[in-house]
């Protein structure tokens, strides 16, 4: 995978579309979905549909909150997305095993305490089948080192330390001490070597889900959180990237200032950059990464894009976000590099939330394609930069995203007078599905791409939302039933996809 060679083109040069539709969301019998054949079916649904683009959410592995935004790695796989149904055919499952994994869960919701207590187990009696020798296994463990062994001796001393973060850990190990880790990792070593076997197993999976996709002509979103978690093996392996003290402590950490969502802003806690170190260093860490990502996808979303331009510092130990500043980030200096070493670069902006001409001067100058988001064009006196008409080629429009109401949900439960010009703008009517009206908004806008959320398609409320964001619990949650995306609304989507010219050519 890491000798692949990367071919940076623009995103488009055509109208497109695309569903956006985290992995962990799709129906199968195991809690949560995978990269199995749900994926390939749901690949197969999207090229009927005439679809170019399939978006996802983050795939690291998640820590407390089960937040895809709040990884233990930004390189790892997340062990729950690997098929169960793959590695019994490898002969490291039995078919007793598979059967009581599915006899545990009703698959409505994902449970992330129950998957976090059965996966462990199941794949650690696929781990003690495996062989470890194998060439293609010590391949992947050694074109992989630059990341793979931190990881592994991450996760180990977390499960050591029963999961405490790791400024808890002893000072041999929270310092990094060499001989101590050494020493470690020689007595701990089949535990260690247990995380290796879960990410080759996951990329294993994930290189030929892709090739699959490819295929089937669809192309892959990933998305990008521009911070890292604290307790990530990020931040654990490479402290000098953050703003920490002696200790090991941030000083400074993420998050957005109040407005009128939120009289307290986000308190994000995640720890921010050393901007000056990073140029220093030429921003190597920040090449790596993205050589990584745009190995494994065939575009990429920068969550909270507006953060390179200037980011909202907080004092660490606040417990709100207003005594927080604005500081200016790397700009330009940043994707310079990265276009010199990796050159065009297929990014999609997120530059949602507070923004100001440099903003916007910002991502004019890095040539990337904005979002635009339906649910927040609709104010009853037409001055919304969202509203269709406004809406340039380089933007790619949402009717909602994983943050947001659904369409339904919104119209149910949002400003009636909002809703009511929504209704007359775009002419929605029950006949044709007030969603479907939404889309149909999005769809035949001068917009280059549009991706809706694959609840929208389905014409699903609130019930269903993925994210409240600035709650800590209840999200990411949320999951297709078998049959839900029929042939009917296939159809109809491909249809919808036709009429606007963003028909897969």
């Amino acid at each position: 995978m890491l000798d692949e060679k990367y071919n940076f083109k623009k995103i488009s040069e055509n109208r497109t579309s695309g569903v956006l539709l985290h992995i962990t969301s799709l129906p199968n019998e195991f809690g949560v979905g995978s990269l199995g054949e749900e994926s390939r079916e749901f690949i197969r649904k999207l090229n009927q549909a005439g679809q170019t683009w399939w978006q996802i959410l983050p795939i690291g592995p998640t820590g407390y909150g089960d937040s895809p935004y709040q990884s233990f790695s930004s390189y790892a796989g997340n062990l729950y997305l690997i098929n169960l149904d793959y590695l019994k055919e490898c002969s490291l499952l039995t078919r007793e095993e598979i059967e009581y994994v599915k006899s545990l869960y009703d698959n409505e919701r994902v449970d992330f305490g129950k998957l976090y207590h059965e996966r462990y187990e199941t794949l650690q009696k696929a781990y003690e089948r495996f062989d470890t020798s194998s060439l293609t296994f010590e391949s992947f463990c050694r074109e992989n080192s630059f990341w793979l062994n931190d990881y592994a001796l991450f996760m180990t001393l977390k499960d050591i330390n029963e999961g405490r973060p790791w400024q808890e850990w002893e000072d041999k190990y929270k310092f990094r001490h060499e001989e101590a880790l050494e020493e470690f990792e020689n007595n701990n070593f089949s535990k260690v070597n247990f995380y290796r076997f879960l990410q080759f197993q996951f990329f294993s999976q994930w290189d030929g889900l892709k090739q699959y996709a490819h295929e089937h002509g669809i192309k892959i979103v990933g998305d990008l959180p521009i911070y890292v978690a604290e307790d990530s093996c990020d931040c654990w392996a490479n402290p000098e990237l953050f703003s920490l003290d002696e200790n090991l402590k941030p000083v400074w950490v993420g998050g957005c200032p109040p407005d009128g969502f939120s009289d307290d802003g986000q308190l994000w806690g995640n720890p921010c950059y050393d901007w000056d170190y990073h140029e220093e260093t030429e921003y190597n860490w920040w090449v790596n990464r993205f050589k990584w990502l745009f190995g494994l996808f065939d575009c990429i979303r920068i969550d909270h894009f507006r953060g390179f331009e200037s980011y909202w510092r907080i004092p660490a130990g606040d417990d709100t976000a207003r005594n927080g500043s604005w500081i200016q980030g790397p700009g330009m200096k940043l994707f310079s590099k990265l276009k010199d070493e990796l050159g065009e670069l297929p990014i999609i902006a997120e530059d949602l939330g507070y923004m100001t001409k440099e903003v916007y001067q910002f991502r004019k100058d890095t040539g990337f394609p904005g979002m635009k988001i339906l649910l927040f064009a609709f104010s009853p006196d037409a001055s919304s930069d969202y509203l269709p008409h406004n809406i340039e080629r380089d933007f790619v429009v949402y009717p909602s995203t994983h943050d947001s109401d659904t369409i339904m949900g919104w119209i149910k439960d949002h400003d009636q007078a909002e809703v009511t010009f929504a209704r007359r703008y775009l002419n929605l009517t029950d006949e044709e599905g007030l969603n479907w009206g939404m889309i149909r908004g999005a769809m035949t806008c001068v917009a280059d791409m549009a991706i809706f959320q694959m609840q929208d398609i389905l014409g699903f409320d609130n019930g269903t939302r993925m994210n409240y964001p600035g709650t800590a619990s209840g999200n990411w949650t949320w999951r297709m039933k078998h049959g839900e995306f029929s042939d009917e609304l296939i159809e109809k989507l491909r249809f919808y996809t036709h009429m606007s010219g963003r028909i897969k050519k």
